[in-house]
C-alpha cells in the first residue's frame, strides 16, 4: 500500500494521559528526535502538582505539547494541531485546546464506564456526535502493545507501560521522526532490566509498524529542517541552561561554585544537574530548609567562592533576611527564583511572573539589588552568566527571575564557543585596598574602601595575611568598616548602595528595539516585556504586522536598574503595551519610573500567554488609536 506524503511548515502536537502514562518522556523523546531532525522547536510540559494525582481523573491528567516547524518559531503554541489522548479524562481536559478540524488520536482501552464517570462523561463521546468538529483516530493502544511484548514473559500491567512508547512508534512513523535516539534511548535506560528494555523497544517499533501498514492511517507528513546559524545545537530546557551557565560562570571567573539550596517545584532540577559537576569545581549541599541554603551561599561568597541558591518565591520570602545581609556586606551571591504560581504554595507546577515586586523590594530597609530575567529556556545559559558577571563585579547579590514555563520547557540550543564567553574578574583584594594614616602610611585593612568607577568594596579571602577583618548585619562605617550608628553615616551608606546599583545602568547594553518604521517615524504602539512572555509577544507583534499595523517591540532583561536609555525609548510612542503574567508589576514600575501611561495586558492562570488573544488585544489597541474620533457635529 502506497501512502501519501504531505508537506507541512509546523505542526502542534500534545500528548496527554494519565499521570503515570510517560508523557513527559514521551513528548521529551519526540522532541529529542525533532531537534536532532533540525527542526526548531518549542514545549510546553504540563502535569499534576501531586506525586501521583488520582488516576483516570481531571486533577491527574499530564501532558507535554511540541511546536516544531521549517521556520523559526517563537512559542510551544495557542492550539493543538494532533492530540494524542491515553484515557477519557486526558480527552475531557484537553480537547477544548484542540483547533477545529484538528486530529485525535485515542486509546480506547481504558473507554470502559468506570473511567468515563471519573472523567465527567455521561456516555463515550467516541459514540456519538461530541467529536465530529475533529479527525478521530480510535485505536486500542494498549491490547496492541501488550500483544506486541507477549514474548517477554511481562505482566499484563507491566506490558501496558509500555503504550506510551507504541504511541510514539506512530507519531513518529506520522511525522518521519529519527528512531536511532530512541531506540539508544531506552536501551541505556532500561539496561538493567533487559526484560522491560526489549519490551519497550519492540512496543516503539510496533508502533511505527502500525502506522506504516495500517489502513487507518493514509497520510504521512514532512517537516523540512529549519534554516539554522551553522554550528552545533542540542535541545536544552530553561533549567538545564541555567546550570550550564553557572558551571559557565565558574570557569570564566576561575571562582568555584557552592550550590546552597533546598529541593523546591520547579528549581530542583538546577540542584539535580549541578551535583554531576564535581570536576568543574562545584560544590552542591541541600541544605535542611531554605534558610540554611541561602546562609551556606552567603558563607561560600564570604569565603571566596561564587555562592549560589535557588528557589521559587515561597523560598524567596524566607531567604529574605540573609539576601539583606548579603546586601549589607556587600558580597556577591547569586540567588535564582524559578517564579511559580502563588500566594504561598500556590500552583507548583504552573508558571507565573509574580515575584518581580518581591525580587524589587521584599527586604526590609534601603535593600537594593540588581534583577536579571531570562527570555527563552536557552536564554537561561547566557542570563545566568550575566548575573554572575554583576554579582562579582559590583559585590551584591543579584536575582534571577526566571520561571516554570522557562525551566520546563526547551528549545534548540547553539552551544557556544568558551573563549567567546564573558571573562569574569574576581580582583580580590590586595594590600592597595588599605586606608592612610596621617603620615601616608597604609593602616589596617579597609574592607569598605570602594572602587572609584563601580563603587563596590574589596573582595577578601579569609586567611590571607594582612587583610584580617570584620562584616556582618549591622550598619558599617565608610571605608574602615566599623559599626557605626552615626546618622549621617547610614544616610551616607545607603545611598551608596544604592547608587551602586543605579552606576550599574552604564554597563549594561542599550534598550534592543525592534521597531519597523525606525527612530525617525516610530510606530504609535510600543509593546514591552520581560522575562517568558518574549515568545508570545513576539508571536503576537508578527500576527499584528502580517495584519497590517505597524508595532514597536522591546524586551527587557535588566529589570534592575532599567537600561539607561528606557525612558527616552518609551517616550517615543503614544502607547505602550506590557504583557505580563501577574497584575501588572512591571507596569507599575514603569509607570511610576517614567510616568508613561502603561496599559497592561494580564494573565494569572499558570499558563503561558496565547499569541492569538494578546495579538487581538494589541490589534484593537492600534486601530482604537487609528480610528479618528467622532464629533457630534459628524454625528449629526
Amino acid at each position: 500500500m502506497t501512502k501519501q506524503v504531505k508537506q507541512l511548515d509546523r505542526v502542534i502536537i500534545r500528548f496527554a494521559g494519565d499521570s503515570g502514562d510517560g508523557m513527559q518522556l514521551t513528548g521529551d523523546r519526540f522532541t529529542a528526535e525533532s531537534a536532532s531532525f533540525g527542526n526548531d522547536l518549542s514545549t510546553l510540559p504540563n502535569f499534576p502538582a501531586e506525586i501521583r494525582a488520582p488516576q483516570g481523573t481531571l486533577p491527574g491528567v499530564s501532558s507535554f505539547q511540541v511546536h516544531f516547524a521549517d521556520h523559526d518559531i517563537l512559542t510551544p503554541g495557542d492550539a493543538p494541531d494532533v492530540l494524542v489522548s491515553m484515557n477519557p479524562a486526558a480527552l475531557k481536559a484537553n480537547l477544548d485546546d484542540l483547533r477545529r478540524a484538528g486530529t485525535v488520536i485515542v486509546d480506547t482501552h481504558d473507554f470502559t464506564k468506570r473511567n468515563l464517570t471519573k472523567a465527567g462523561y455521561d456516555g463515550s463521546p467516541l459514540d456519538d456526535d461530541s467529536l465530529s468538529e475533529y479527525t478521530v483516530h480510535a485505536v486500542d493502544l494498549t491490547g496492541m502493545t501488550v500483544e506486541a511484548v507477549k514474548e517477554f514473559g511481562l505482566s499484563r500491567k507491566d506490558a501496558a507501560r509500555a503504550k506510551n512508547m507504541f504511541a510514539l512508534g506512530l507519531l513518529s512513523w506520522m511525522y518521519g521522526r529519527p528512531t536511532e535516539g530512541t531506540i539508544g534511548f531506552l536501551q541505556r535506560r532500561f539496561a538493567k532490566a533487559p526484560a522491560i528494555r526489549d519490551a519497550n523497544v519492540t512496543a516503539f517499533k510496533a508502533g511505527w509498524n502500525f502506522g506504516e501498514t495500517t489502513e487507518a492511517f493514509v497520510v504521512s507528513y514532512e517537516i523540512k529542517p529549519a534554516p539554522m546559524e551553522a554550528g552545533t545545537y542540542r535541545n536544552i530546557t530553561g533549567n538545564l541552561a541555567t546550570s550550564y551557565g553557572l558551571v559557565a560562570a565558574g570557569v570564566r571567573s576561575g571562582l568555584p561554585i557552592f550550590l546552597g539550596s533546598y529541593p523546591i517545584t520547579p528549581a530542583s532540577d538546577i540542584l539535580h544537574e549541578l551535583s554531576k559537576h564535581k570536576r568543574f569545581g562545584v560544590t552542591t549541599l541541600q541544605a535542611e530548609d531554605e534558610i540554611a541554603g541561602v546562609g551556606a551561599a552567603l558563607g561560600a561568597a564570604f569565603g571566596g567562592a561564587l555562592g549560589v541558591t535557588t528557589t521559587s518565591g515561597p523560598g524567596v520570602a524566607l531567604k529574605a533576611e540573609t539576601i539583606g545581609l548579603a546586601v549589607m556586606t556587600e558580597l556577591p551571591l547569586l540567588v535564582i527564583d524559578v517564579q511559580r504560581g502563588g500566594p504561598s504554595t500556590g500552583l507548583p507546577t504552573k508558571t507565573e511572573q509574580a515575584d518581580l515586586l518581591q525580587a524589587m523590594y521584599g527586604r526590609n530597609g534601603e535593600a537594593p539589588l540588581p534583577i536579571v530575567a531570562p527570555k527563552s529556556p536557552a536564554d537561561c545559559f547566557d542570563a545566568t552568566l550575566e548575573a554572575a558577571r554583576l554579582a562579582v563585579k559590583y559585590r551584591t547579590p543579584v536575582m534571577l527571575l526566571s520561571d516554570g514555563y522557562l525551566a520546563n520547557g526547551s528549545e534548540p540550543w547553539r552551544l557556544p564557543e568558551v573563549e567567546d564567553l564573558p571573562t569574569i574578574d574576581p580582583d580580590f583584594a590586595t594590600a592597595k585596598n588599605h586606608g592612610e594614616g596621617e603620615d601616608g602610611q597604609p593602616t589596617d585593612f579597609w574592607p569598605y574602601l570602594r572602587d572609584p568607577e563601580t563603587l563596590a568594596r574589596p573582595w577578601a579571602v579569609p586567611g590571607t595575611p594582612g587583610l584580617e577583618h570584620r562584616i556582618g548585619g549591622l550598619e558599617k562605617g565608610e571605608g574602615h568598616g566599623n559599626i557605626s550608628y552615626d546618622p549621617a553615616n547610614h544616610e551616607r551608606m545607603v545611598r551608596t548602595r544604592q547608587a551602586k546599583i543605579d552606576g550599574i545602568a552604564a554597563d549594561i547594553p542599550p534598550t534592543e528595539l525592534d521597531d519597523p518604521h525606525g527612530p525617525e517615524a516610530p510606530a504609535r504602539v510600543l509593546v514591552l516585556g520581560w522575562g517568558s512572555t518574549y515568545g508570545p509577544i513576539g508571536a503576537g507583534v508578527r500576527r499584528a504586522r502580517k495584519a497590517g499595523h505597524a508595532v514597536a517591540q522591546a524586551h527587557l532583561r535588566h529589570l534592575n536598574p532599567f537600561p539607561a536609555d528606557l525612558g527616552e525609548v518609551l517616550a517615543r510612542y503614544e502607547k505602550v503595551l506590557i504583557p505580563e503574567m501577574n497584575l501588572g508589576q512591571l507596569s507599575m514600575l514603569i509607570r511610576a519610573r517614567y510616568l508613561v501611561d502603561a496599559v497592561g495586558y494580564n494573565q494569572v492562570n499558570g499558563m503561558p500567554l496565547k499569541a492569538a488573544a494578546l495579538a487581538d488585544a494589541l490589534v484593537d489597541l492600534v486601530t482604537a488609536l487609528e480610528t479618528p474620533p467622532t464629533t457630534e457635529k459628524q454625528e449629526a
